[in-house]
């Protein structure tokens, strides 16, 4: 009903909508229609009123809503059911127990704040609230488990390309989940999955991605490592916009990924590499290798030139570029 009412306003702007017209367009009572107003206004929506004209909307919250983000979604899966929290510990956590109960292919888990980020490795993700993207796709592909990792390829192809599409900022990809500005991380993918042998049950693909961020008021250590899109563009960033924009390309990446062509995702992958042709160290379960990377091969693997002309093939590990 809220977003029903946000929707008439915004169709309408600078007018004003009277009560007696949202209560008859709706089918609701104009006391219901009063409660509604007056709960987006405690959800930040600036809503101004006079009792003989009615409502006239001012000023939208850069909330992440679901009904301000479905408005603005044109794909067919992906964001089809969302699922918005306040404040969750890690939507990855939320996506699986979510997953396990059934949840539908495509289902988005959004949070305005996580207390309990997770990046790749165990690693902890800063997640303030109202600052960034914070959310997970939940997907159940219909692929064999040795090739899911190949989904966190699509989604960095789909991050990197919305934020270049929408700012402007000359994303880069990091094999095999990073986004990068200036050698700064942007963005980060932390894919997980629950699968049998031969069948996968559900993805989880958690993105987070750093869009009004203050340097200044990043945690110890990650100000040297870490950027934003506010900081590489020099002004706040609509998020649901961006968010968005992510899950339609997401959406129809995925789309092409489903039907076989992944050759297509990689090209695209490449363009927009900043590990292709770097020396990187690579650290694994397998120990610490340096060389060149020269090319990702059909699989989404990592190829890497040692310093004794030797090649290795590199499924999954950390890499650090190095000068």
């Amino acid at each position: 009903m809220k977003g029903q009412i946000v929707s008439l306003l915004k169709k309408r702007y600078p007018e004003y909508v009277s009560g007696e017209e949202i209560s008859r367009v709706l089918g609701v009572s104009r006391t219901a229609v009063w409660k509604h107003i007056k709960k987006l206004r405690e959800d930040g929506y600036r809503i101004e009123s006079h009792s003989r004209i009615g409502y006239r909307l001012l000023h939208v919250p850069d909330r992440l809503f679901t009904h301000e983000l479905s408005g603005l979604l044109t794909g067919r899966l992906i964001g089809r059911n969302i699922v918005y929290r306040e404040t969750v510990g890690s939507t990855n956590e939320l996506a699986k127990e979510l997953a396990r109960e059934g949840a539908e292919d495509g289902t988005v888990v959004i949070a305005e704040e996580q207390t309990g980020g997770k990046g790749r490795l165990g690693r902890d993700w800063y997640s303030p609230g109202g600052e960034g993207l914070w959310f997970t796709t939940i997907l159940r592909p219909p692929i064999n488990p040795v090739d899911a990792a190949k989904i966190t390829l699509v989604a960095a192809v789909a991050v990197a390309s919305a934020v270049r599409e929408l700012t402007g900022i000359e994303a880069g990809i990091k094999w095999p989940n990073d986004i990068l500005v200036s050698g700064r991380k942007l963005a980060g993918i932390l894919t997980e999955m629950s699968a049998e042998v031969d069948r996968v049950n559900y993805v989880a693909v958690g993105i987070g991605v750093n869009v009004n961020l203050d340097s200044a008021g990043l945690v110890e250590g990650l100000a040297e490592t870490a950027t934003s899109i506010a900081a590489e563009s020099d002004g706040q960033v609509s998020r649901v916009s961006l968010l968005a924009g992510i899950l339609d390309h997401f959406d129809a990446l995925y789309e092409e990924f489903i039907r076989g062509h992944f050759h297509r995702i990689l090209s695209l992958w490449k363009e927009m590499s900043v590990t292709i042709n770097r020396w990187v160290r690579v650290t694994s379960l397998d120990g610490i290798d340096e060389g060149i990377a020269f090319d990702i091969d059909a699989e989404g693997a990592l190829l890497l030139m040692k310093k004794d002309g030797s090649m290795r093939r590199v499924i999954s590990g950390d890499v650090t570029l190095r000068n």
